[in-house]
Formats: C-alpha cells, structure tokens, sequence
C-alpha cells in the first residue's frame, strides 16, 4: 500500500521549502524524514497535516527590516525525543533585522545524561552555527 505513495519525493520537496524559506517546519521535517525508508500510513498522514499547514501559511513570509541590524540567536532542545536512542534533537535560529537568516534543526550526535550536558551541547552547536555566521 504504501509503495504506491511518492513520500521519499514528498519529504524531498518540503526540505527544500524548509532549507530556503520555511524554518518554522524544520523540527517536523526531521521527524518525518526518518522515516524515509519504511513510511507507515501514520507518517503519510503526519506529511499531509505539515503541507496543509503550509498551505494555510502560505501568505506569511519573512520579514527584514533595516533599523535594528544586530544578530540575535536562539537555541531550544527537546530533552530525549528519540525514545530508541535517547538522544535529543536541538534547534537554533539567527535573525537579523527581524527576520530569520540561519536556523538548524538536528539529532544529537551523542547521549547525555543530564539535562545540563544537554543543554551545554546545545550551546556549543549554537555557538558553532555563530562563528559560522
């Protein structure tokens, strides 16, 4: 049943929109795409509810505006999401003039124990993303 169903290229396509125009969708489109390999009709019908989302979202943009030009960053972690591994999945954002101008959204590479390690983790990857920048 479900190897009738485009998902590996439906997965494809949303990441592009994430990767150039939509971070709000970056925490789900991890989520989903792990699951490229053997989708399951519940993950068929997660990847329907993010493209209506989209749809319904589709009249907001980013926004930039030229008065306040300082970088800020943002990072979040969701503490152990991955029940298999117990790893976290982290998340930053920069903004620049209001609006986002790098975001990252990825699965811990290593196992914490605490949530203060995680938490330091998170900082390091933010950090990292800021040199970068």
């Amino acid at each position: 049943m479900m190897r009738q169903v485009p998902y590996a290229f439906a997965v494809g396509s949303l990441m592009y929109a994430m990767l150039c125009i939509r971070p709000n969708i970056c925490y789900s489109i991890g989520m989903v795409s792990r699951y490229q390999s053997n989708p399951r009709p519940k993950h068929w019908q997660a990847l329907k509810h993010i493209l209506k989302y989209l749809r319904r979202m589709r009249d907001y943009m980013l926004v930039y505006r030229c008065e306040d030009l300082i970088p800020i960053g943002y990072a979040d972690l969701d503490i152990q999401s991955d029940l298999d591994f117990r790893k976290s999945t982290l998340g930053c954002v920069f903004t620049l003039g209001g609006g986002a101008i790098s975001w990252r959204s990825i699965k811990q590479s290593c196992i914490t124990d605490s949530t203060m390690e995680v938490e330091y983790v998170a900082a390091c990857e933010a950090a990292k993303e800021a040199i970068w920048l």
